[in-house]
């Protein structure tokens, strides 16, 4: 969890390692529309940046526990005003091969949309609110 700009350069040549032939990112931008609002020119991300951490460590356990052959694995988020088309979240996965890589990468950002706790408002022309889209908060689960 941050207020600053995600560094998606630096976490791929983290990522990047010779026993691993796949890294697969995920970015989430900022887009000019949502399901309520047109004209969207920010969002802004406020947590429990407590209980948002510890919830992100558990999804990247639960990913290295799953996917044991894994070389890397990183789950970012930004707090605070995030503009247009800057990344809100970037999940980073490093894999010997591409089937395990795209998996846990999918893993990472599904589970992190139902169970970290993250509130967003939607800056757009005209004003702001907080989003709709708010799906019900669950545990990470372990399979």
């Amino acid at each position: 969890m941050s207020p600053a700009t995600l560094a998606l350069d630096e976490l791929l040549t983290w990522a990047t390692r010779p026993d691993c032939g796949a890294v697969v990112t995920f970015s989430g931008v900022v887009r000019d529309s949502s399901s309520a609002h047109g004209n969207v020119h920010a969002l802004e991300y406020d947590t429990s940046e407590e209980l948002a951490e510890q919830r992100l460590h558990l999804i990247v356990d639960e990913a290295w526990r799953r996917w044991p052959d894994l070389g890397a694995v990183a789950v970012h988020h930004r707090t605070g005003l995030v503009a247009l088309s800057e990344a809100t979240v970037v999940v980073v996965v490093a894999s010997p091969h591409r089937d395990e890589a795209f998996a846990a990468a999918k893993y990472c950002i599904d589970t992190l949309k139902v169970s970290v706790p993250m509130w967003k408002r939607e800056h757009f022309l005209g004003g702001s609110a907080w989003s709709s889209e708010a799906v019900p908060l669950g545990d990470v689960v372990e399979r």
